[in-house]
Order: structure tokens, then sequence, then C-alpha cells
């Protein structure tokens, strides 16, 4: 049973999200993700590697964040508003599978499910700057 789109982008920003606090593997998230969300170990492994895919590309989404973000430095972006930039950016410049307003559109929701209703409007600022700037790249599809 394959996870929905919106429920695998949420088992991939939590993964992503655990690591921000350890550099460890996803080992122990795992297991209790697969119990939360009722999915297969399967599933679970398919947004371990989307994970990975993303950690890959750390430096340049980061650095893409870093760019965009006119009113905060790096460091003063929460970790919670951190990784779903870091989701949303990778799938605006790695993932052509996506549609840019449906990544920006569910970096919003995301936020509004995790973040404040202040995290919305920044996040929403900062992919749709990525977006409106020429910055989406998306040349390779990436394999999950």
């Amino acid at each position: 049973m394959t996870l929905p789109p919106q429920k695998f982008r949420e088992a991939v920003f939590q993964i992503l999200y655990s690591r921000d606090f350890q550099l460890d593997e996803e080992i122990e998230i795992i297991p209790m993700m697969m119990q939360e969300l009722k999915t297969t170990r399967r599933n679970m492994g398919e947004a371990a590697e989307r994970v990975k895919a993303i950690l890959a590309k750390n430096e340049e989404i980061d650095e893409r964040i870093q760019a965009a973000s006119t009113e905060y430095t790096f460091e003063r972006i929460s970790r919670v508003e951190r990784t779903i930039l870091r989701l949303g950016i990778f799938e605006l410049l790695f993932d052509p599978s996506i549609p840019p307003k449906v990544a920006i559109a569910e970096g919003v929701r995301l936020c509004s499910k995790f973040g404040t209703p202040e995290s919305s409007q920044f996040v929403n600022a900062i992919l749709d700057g990525v977006y409106k700037n020429g910055l989406v790249l998306a040349e390779q599809p990436v394999s999950v």
C-alpha cells in the first residue's frame, strides 16, 4: 500500500527534521513512524531514500535559502521552517515530477501543520522567491 503524496511528504519532513537533531541514521524513527502512519517498511524506506537525496544536495539547498532570505540570517530560521524549506527547494530544483506551485503549496501546508501561521508566510515567500527568480533547475528526475 503506497502512502498518499501528502503523507509521504510528511514522513520525509519528519525524518529530515529528526536528522537536524542527530546525525545518526534514522533507524530509531522509522519503526515509530511506521506505527504512527500505519504504513509499511517499504514506504518508510522510500521516504528515507528521499531524505538521503535531500541531504546529498543540502549544501546547495542551504545556499539557495540564504540567498532568498533577505530578512533573516540562515541561523535565525527555525528548524521547522528550515526543514520545510529544504524539502520544498529540493522539490523545486531536483524533482521535475512535482510542479513548482505544488511544491510551494505543500511547503505552506506543512507549515500550517507543523509550524506557525507566521512561518507559513515566510516559507511561502522564500519558495516563491526561488521559483520566480528563475532559480528552479529541475533538470534530472530523482529516483526514490
